[in-house]
Parts: C-alpha cells; structure tokens; sequence
C-alpha cells in the first residue's frame, strides 16, 4: 500500500446515465464530503460538469457512469466519472467557444481543480479525473 493511500477515504457509486443520474451524483458528493467534514463547493461544480458530460457525451444505452470520490489525508481530492464512450475525449475550448451553447464544462473543471486529465478504463471506457486542492471549498 503507498503511503498516499493511508488513511484515504474512498466512495464510488454506479449512477444510470440520464440526466437523474447527473443531479444525483452532485447531491451523493455534497453528502459525503458533509460527512467527510469537507466544503462541497468547488467539488460540487466539478462534479456536476463531469457527469453532465458522462451523461450527454458518454452515455451508451443500458450503461450505467460511475463517480468515484477520493479524499487523501492531507485534505486533497480526487473526483473520477468513468463512462461508456472511450472513443470521445473531452476538451477544453479556448476562448473561441464565445457563446456557444456547449463545450465550456470543461473549461470550469480546469478552473475548479489543480489539475485533471483522461485516462482508458476497462470495456471500452473513459475516466475523466480531477484533483482539487484542500484549500477548495
């Protein structure tokens, strides 16, 4: 076990990919990072990008998304939403997008958090992650 491991604390959930499954991933994270003792704010925001985008960009029909919330001891956390859909890689649009009506999730994820990235997951899968700082809230 590394030592970053230690005394982390771990939730995940599978959520049905719809727009019920997206609202309710950011109502379980307020409530476990409350139970946490944790500010949900900046973490709240995130997370409702991310499954708004594993629900309209990642959905495959009779597959569920699944959120994964990691808090290290030091106060640092990381949000996970893996979804069904590999293939589509999120992006940050520059300043460009204007008023677009979509491609901006991203840009507040990359606000919100430290930092975040894609990585392949298993079946054809995509984890979208973020890591926020402790001071976030």
């Amino acid at each position: 076990m590394t030592q970053a491991a230690v005394g982390a604390r771990q939730f995940s959930v599978q959520l049905s990919a719809t727009r019920s499954g997206a609202r309710l991933a950011g109502l379980l994270t307020v409530r476990q990072l409350r139970d946490w003792g944790v500010p949900s704010g900046d973490a709240r925001q995130v997370v409702a990008e991310l499954a708004a985008n594993a629900v309209l960009h990642g959905r495959v029909p009779g597959r569920d998304f699944r959120l994964a919330l990691r808090l290290d001891p030091a106060g640092a956390l990381r949000v996970e939403v893996t979804d069904a859909r590999g293939d589509r890689i999120p992006r940050v649009d520059g300043p460009g997008a204007g008023w677009a009506e979509s491609g901006r999730g991203m840009l507040l994820v990359a606000a919100y958090s430290e930092r975040w990235g894609v990585v392949p997951a298993p079946a054809g899968c995509k984890t979208v992650w973020a890591e926020l700082e402790p001071t976030c809230g």
